[in-house]
């Protein structure tokens, strides 16, 4: 993509963001018991976008807090904190660092590794970019949309619990969704 294809981002900005935690939403869903999905979020994590001259120049580095998993289920986030999934007491931070971001028709896709439960791996998120725009103080916001499926057991969560009747209890895809506004950083 050159600089030019930047410019069909309306409003694109290049600078560095943080990211708005109240804002912003990590979720993630899992398929449960073979016969639905179950919604979990992260209530904290901290993220820097540094977005470049050329869009595909730019790079991002996040952090989640695995401790502040939500489930709305109390008894449930308390075993997903145990060893049996993420052990957040040994593993308490989770880490996406981007390799590259590249066009991909209208949309981007960032690769990058992420480090879960201390494996790393690599990842492709899709990317959607939502838009740059001032804000009501002052400010410029820009937002994104971005997801990605992961399979739990590549990351050492891999606990195993079969159902009786086949299956599993707690599916091996993890699909996660990423819904970010950042705030441009004044100078």
């Amino acid at each position: 993509m050159t600089a030019a294809a930047s410019t069909r981002i309306p409003g694109y900005v290049a600078g560095t963001w943080d990211i708005d935690p109240v804002h912003s939403d990590v979720s993630f869903t899992v398929r449960h018991m073979m016969v639905s999905k179950v919604r979990g979020r992260f209530g904290s994590f901290t993220g820097e976008i540094v977005t470049g001259a050329n869009f595909t120049d730019s790079t991002v580095t996040a952090t989640i807090d695995a401790t502040s998993i939500d489930t709305n289920n109390e008894q449930r986030d308390g075993h997903i904190r145990s060893a049996d999934f993420f052990d957040v007491e040994n593993n308490p931070e989770w880490t996406f660092r981007s390799t590259g971001i590249r066009a991909d028709g209208e949309d981007f896709v960032v690769d990058g590794e992420l480090t879960l439960k201390g494996v790393t791996k690599p990842v492709s998120l899709a990317l959607e970019v939502n838009g740059f725009g001032p804000d009501a103080w002052g400010g410029t916001r820009a937002g994104f949309t971005a997801t990605t499926s992961i399979n739990r057991s590549d990351f050492g969560v891999d606990i195993s619990m079969p159902l009786d009747g086949g299956g599993v209890v707690v599916s091996e895809k993890v699909q996660i969704t990423l819904e970010i506004q950042a705030v441009l950083r004044q100078a």
